[in-house]
């Protein structure tokens, strides 16, 4: 038996029906079916997701009345019916792949549709990491888990037409023949898979998802089942973090199944450079000389990244059979189809494999070393457990070779049965300008190790630089790059309201001394302590920096008073911000913040007092953010005053005591002044982080 939880799956669950969808057409009209069935909720897990998206089938324009694209597809559905929840996690995706992307999806995935689709980012990963899912689970009766994202630039039909006018971007531009896989399940299979969506969804940071309960029969009408009543493992890939261990269930998957093979192999995969699996591979082929390997591939990778580091490494992947002596009974083949004069080859962006007749492996994990060890991935594996579930998965097989070669599985079939060979078949085959041509990769240099590839396909997280190891340690925290180039941007937002503030109309309201100036006017005034709490708490009403008021305000009152003004009026502020977050609530919030405001809110939640102390220490969002996120997130009000005071203590304690000098090197910038103020600001660190370790320290010892 090759499926072993916990070695190559982590569950092996009963599906009571199970098929394969060849191509986005055939997926996206199933899909289409299946979430029009939808009653109570939806997940949507995905490397990418794109609201221009046409689901539609192979047969065109649907006539069920709903709209074409996906986001308003999805907008009608939950407009219709009050129940239903769709939960939308796209990976946080490195700036790479900008260009290959929606522009701002936030707005017209989140934004732009009502409450009850939640879309939320997944940035919970290492660096050098993607999370490369692709699963779509209905109601927790269907899931369907593949290679394919409900995305632009995939959809196309089994025959791969070049001149489909239908296969164009939302742009207008035509693409190349597009093929992959997804396979669709029910029963406890997709219940298992409705669990996993869950737990990504929370370590994402995202609202709570509804717990998991199966409703009603979302299976699309036009899909035939190719099994029934079968066992289907899941497999899963996600690297290691601060919180976790590493999971290579897939990697356990491919050598465990490569080890049980006697006569035949087939692969699809985007990419082969994962060179532990080439080495198994050519071992086993080794020992049984009868053994066959097929391998369907994109003739070349048209970025040039993929070109750089992806191509090399399937060239490398090659020369390892070919150093074992396997080469010979080894076809790397590219699938083409010519019309007229026209000759076209097909992407190739399936990941799949079929072992003999006992084995089919399908989900989102490629050949490399990303999927292996550093992306998140999910795939699905069947093992054949009769004779009728050997010859369907056979069946699936010679369809998928069929589907290439332009011709019916039971030519293949009888192709296998004449010749005796998997490899002759592919390379013999061939009908309706469809026909399968070897891979040249000459002239394609393979080095052993590049830099490139050490980034662009590394098996484990990337290691910060050696300098940077003496501060955070040997692994970074996840989504550590992602975090400072946002933490870029924000500073030249800073910069650009600076430059607003100086040179527009507004420098009049919020020229720093004019602040000062006219609390100190306000001074003798008897209801200057309410007034003061006035300006804190408006300033926290329209995003105000507060420190800024907590240093005009040691500086007009002095440090005594200034101290107690500040404090009740931070305290103030932080109560009254919480109120409205509380009234707003939260679903209103994440709608204008987006699903950072959850990271927020988890760790205040969890860790109460504490959490809201070391929050104001040392900030990871605007004060304003972090009291609306409070109130909207029904943090106990008493943990969150005391956590507000606990925190802020050691700052407006700085702020006051040098709040003359610190003044002054905002308003009279000399070299004493910035002596000063650096030492100010050396002072307070101190302070602040000391106060937070001390807090830490004390954590630790009550745990």
């Amino acid at each position: 038996m090759i499926l072993n939880a916990p070695r190559n799956i982590w569950r092996l669950e009963r599906a009571e029906r199970a098929a394969l969808l060849i191509d986005a057409a055939s997926y996206y009209g199933a899909l289409r079916e299946a979430l029009i069935k939808a009653r109570s909720s939806v997940f949507v897990i995905g490397w990418d997701l794109d609201s221009r998206t046409r689901l539609v089938g192979e047969r065109g324009p649907p006539l069920d009345g709903y709209p074409e694209t996906f986001a308003q597809f999805l907008t009608a559905l939950v407009n219709e019916r009050p129940d239903l929840l769709v939960h939308l996690l796209v990976w946080d995706y490195s700036m790479l792949y900008a260009l290959e992307r929606e522009p701002f999806p936030i707005f017209s995935l989140g934004w732009r549709t009502p409450q009850r689709i939640r879309y939320c980012l997944d940035d919970d990963l290492p660096v050098g990491a993607s999370h490369h899912q692709k699963l779509v689970v209905i109601d927790d009766a269907v899931a369907f888990c593949g290679g394919l994202d409900i995305t632009i630039r995939r959809w196309d039909t089994a025959e791969h037409r070049p001149d489909d006018p239908r296969r164009v971007d939302p742009a207008g531009v035509r693409y190349h023949p597009f093929h992959d896989v997804q396979a669709l399940v029910d029963g406890k299979a997709a219940l298992a898979l409705a669990e996993l969506v869950r737990e990504r969804w929370a370590r994402a940071g995202c609202v709570a998802a509804p717990p998991v309960q199966p409703t009603g029969d979302p299976w699309p009408d036009t899909v035939k089942p190719d099994f029934k009543l079968v066992d289907v493992g899941v497999a899963r890939t996600l690297p290691i973090t601060e919180e976790t261990d590493e999971i290579r269930e897939i990697e356990g998957l491919f050598v465990d199944a490569i080890d049980h093979a006697t006569r035949t192999i087939y692969i699809e995969n985007q990419f082969l450079t994962a060179t532990r699996i080439a080495e198994r591979l050519a071992k086993r082929m080794q020992e049984q000389p009868a053994l066959e390997v097929v391998m369907v591939v994109p003739k070349a990778h048209h970025s040039w990244l993929e070109s750089q580091v992806m191509r090399s490494g399937r060239v490398r992947f090659m020369q390892i059979l070919e150093a074992a002596g396997v080469l010979d009974r080894v076809a790397l083949l590219s699938p083409h189809v010519c019309a007229g004069k026209s000759d076209t080859d097909v992407m190739v962006h399936s990941k799949l494999m079929i072992v003999d007749d006992v084995l089919l492996h399908v989900g989102s994990a490629n050949l490399n070393n990303r999927s292996i060890g550093l992306d998140s991935e999910c795939d699905l594996a069947i093992e054949a457990a009769s004779a009728d579930q050997r010859r369907r998965l056979q069946a699936i097989r010679d369809r998928l070779l069929g589907h290439h070669c332009g011709v019916a599985a039971q030519e293949v079939a009888a192709s296998l049965a004449c010749t005796g060979s998997l490899m002759r078949t592919a390379l013999s085959l061939g009908n309706r300008g469809h026909h399968l041509a070897p891979v040249d990769e000459g002239g394609i240099e393979a080095p052993a190790t590049s830099a490139l590839a050490s980034i662009a396909d590394p098996e484990r997280p990337i290691p910060p630089p050696s300098f940077l190891q003496n501060f955070v340690g040997k692994r970074p925290q996840a989504g550590t790059l992602r975090r400072l180039g946002r933490l870029l941007a924000v500073g030249f937002l800073i910069v650009a309201l600076m430059l607003a503030w100086q040179f527009t109309p507004l420098s009049a309201l919020t020229h720093p001394d004019m602040v000062r100036q006219w609390l100190a006017d306000v001074a003798d005034v008897p209801a200057a302590p309410f007034i003061v709490l006035a300006v804190f708490v408006l300033g926290g009403l329209v995003v105000f920096p507060v420190l800024l008021l907590i240093a005009a305000t040691a500086a007009a009152f002095g440090p005594w008073l200034g101290f107690a003004y500040a404090s009740a009026g931070a305290v103030a502020s932080a109560i009254v911000t919480y109120g409205v977050g509380a009234a707003i609530g939260r679903d209103t919030l994440e709608n204008v913040f987006g699903p950072r405001l959850n990271r927020v809110r988890r760790a205040v939640v969890e860790r109460g007092v504490l959490a809201v102390a070391a929050v104001r220490l040392v900030p990871i969002a605007p004060f304003t953010l972090v009291n609306l996120a409070a109130g909207a997130s029904n943090i106990r009000f008493a943990d969150y005053v005391l956590g507000t005071m606990l925190g802020m203590v050691p700052g407006i304690t700085m702020m006051s005591l040098l709040g003359y000098q610190v003044w002054s090197i905002v308003t009279q910038p000399s070299l004493g002044n910035v002596i000063t103020f650096l030492l100010a600001v050396i002072a307070w660190l101190a302070v602040t982080l000391g106060t937070q370790g001390l807090i830490l320290h004390w954590r630790r010892r009550r745990r």
